[in-house]
């Protein structure tokens, strides 16, 4: 019959496919072929699954897990040599190995000289053009230099009114990036603005996650510097100061507190109204992150003042959260319901959603010296170690697909996704490694915001790294992270760096101190309803983490993070090899 020839057909072609891709790339040591490898062609790359089954599939190969490749479907042969030889997929990979080493293991001090140049003249370029063109108001609109505040016409725009509440938000966010680059005189300018110009009574209704991290963390980290005698910058103390951003920050998070009264769960609502509180449509749900990333800015407020709301609020949405999570894997979802409990997502991974909500947990500890922050970060850990990572055993040895935190369902683990977002990068971001690879790596983010974002007045949102479309809007955290982090990347010399004493940033990036003034309350640990978070309540079990990537050989520390085979590898993957 027709079919049946189109069928022979088919299976022909395939073999005969096979076969010629066998001769091409050589991966045969004979012509008895043994070719334990499937290629799936696109536009732009063949992607080499290697064979694998039982439990190692879930270890070793999150691509044949992405892609539905069975052990069947990925044997395919002309003929069979019981005794013949195979030969590694990574064996594809090989060639000059010292080609990566020569690229990244070396930095040059007259190159990281240009780069922080650059990285301090992108900062002014936005900054300048922020305060010319669009303060007071809360963003630069940087093609057609104009300032932008809330979308009063239309409430319903979050994606603009969870962040913008009509109170210069570009400037307050970036008040310690002026000092980290050592412009005092700046600094104190743009403290007296912020003190004369802004107030926080107005009617709008921001997301209180946004208006923690970006406002309330800026502020606190401000007036510390200000106020505090061992900071690294020099004198910069204001004449005058009367603790006004201290003020400030308190009567913000007063307007933030209404966000965490009736819930049934203790987790708050999303947005409140800067006057009127939770409005009447607010909807139930939140993220994770969103609800569980208040602790670090909440809790250093709280002991800068002596009062401990601020720090049980935040703490008690922590503690509910983390009573959610998963029994069967100790994983916690991405959107929950702040009335029922109830998981409204039950996808977890390490990116939006939940990126932060991680952060906090260890640098609340660092900070606040709570043992149970530790604990709870311990636990996330292992869990993530346990039911998140896929791909090869070691980073850096071994066969299989390269190591990979992918996305999946809560309660058992399985993989729904395999897509990583940008603020995942943060997990890594834990670890200070003194890398020379990192610095290239910022020197080509640098190059390629200069050469794609920059615009008239500014740096512009790119909405599509392909087509290099843009947005007329630039981000406060463009000032307040992006050039900070840049700057400091290459400023081997700054004050932060040279400090005996110790800091940490905040998920904006805001300057702490780690201060033993903040492991010093005032008041009696718990309300009488509350428990705290104790060593059963954080264990699932052995922990049986399957990554050796924490174990670098001392001589390897300080050359590449991964072997040239396995750089060129992932280039692969990403479609630049």
């Amino acid at each position: 019959m027709q079919w049946r020839s189109i069928v022979v057909a088919l299976v022909v072609l395939r073999l005969t496919v096979s076969c010629l891709l066998w001769l091409a790339f050589g991966l045969g040591p004979s012509w008895g072929f043994n070719f334990p490898l499937n290629f799936n062609f696109n536009l732009h790359k063949i992607e080499l699954f290697k064979q694998d089954d039982g439990e190692s599939a879930k270890a070793n190969s999150w691509s044949q897990r992405l892609h539905g490749h069975g052990d069947a479907q990925c044997r395919t042969s002309c003929a069979s040599k019981e005794d013949s030889p195979k030969k590694s997929y990574l064996s594809l990979f090989e060639g000059d190995r010292d080609e990566y080493d020569r690229r990244y293991s070396s930095f040059p001090d007259t190159l990281k000289i240009k780069m922080k140049g650059m990285a301090k003249d992108m900062f002014y370029f936005g900054y300048d053009n922020y305060m010319k063109y669009a303060f007071p108001e809360d963003e630069l609109n940087p093609i057609d230099c104009q300032g932008r505040g809330p979308d009063v016409l239309n409430p319903s725009n979050i994606n603009i009114n969870d962040v913008l509440g009509n109170y210069s938000l570009t400037l307050i966010d970036t008040l310690d990036t002026l000092l980290v680059l050592g412009n005092v005189s700046e600094f104190h300018r743009a403290v007296k603005l912020v003190i004369d110009t802004v107030s926080f009574d107005k009617d709008s209704t921001v997301q209180v996650f946004e208006a923690n991290i970006r406002i309330l963390g800026s502020l606190i980290s401000a007036h510390i510097l200000l106020t505090d005698p061992k900071h690294p910058f020099g004198n910069v103390g204001l004449e005058d100061y009367d603790n006004e951003l201290l003020h400030l920050a308190h009567d913000l998070a007063v307007r933030l507190l209404p966000a965490f009264e009736n819930t049934s769960t203790g987790i708050p609502y999303p947005r409140v109204n800067l006057k009127s509180g939770v409005p009447p449509d607010s909807i139930n749900e939140t993220c994770t992150a969103g609800a569980g990333s208040l602790l670090v800015e909440f809790g250093i407020l709280s002991r800068l003042i002596g009062d401990s709301t601020f720090e049980w609020v935040a703490r008690r949405a922590v503690r509910a959260l983390w009573k959610l999570r998963s029994n069967e894997t100790g994983l916690l979802g991405n959107v929950v319901n702040i009335q029922t409990g109830q998981w409204v997502s039950k996808q977890s991974g390490l990116g939006a959603g939940m990126d932060s909500f991680y952060e906090y947990l260890l640098k609340s500890y660092i900070l606040f010296g709570e043992k149970e922050d530790y604990r709870m970060f311990q636990a996330s850990y292992e869990s993530i170690q346990n039911h998140l990572r896929r791909g090869r055993e070691s980073c850096n040895e071994g066969e299989g697909d390269p190591p990979l935190y992918v996305n999946v369902n809560m309660f058992n683990g399985q993989i729904m996704n395999t897509w990583i977002d940008s603020l995942q990068a943060f997990f890594p971001g834990l670890l200070a490694t003194k890398n020379p690879f990192y610095l290239h790596v910022g020197m080509d983010i640098l190059e390629s915001l200069e050469k794609n974002a920059k615009v008239r007045c500014g740096y512009a949102t790119l909405h599509h790294v392909v087509d290099k479309s843009k947005e007329d809007r630039m981000e406060s955290f463009f000032l307040s992270e992006t050039c900070k982090y840049l700057y400091l990347l290459f400023d081997d010399d700054n004050p932060l760096h040279k400090s005996e004493n110790k800091y940490i940033f905040t998920t904006e990036g805001h300057v702490v101190p780690i201060d033993k003034r903040f492991r010093e309350k005032q008041w009696n640990d718990l309300s009488p309803c509350e428990k705290v978070v104790t060593d059963q309540e954080t264990s699932n079990g052995p922990f049986s983490n399957n990554s050796n990537c924490d174990r670098i050989p001392e001589e390897r520390r300080y050359s590449l993070p991964l072997k040239s085979v396995y750089m060129r590898q992932i280039d692969h993957m990403v479609g630049l090899f």
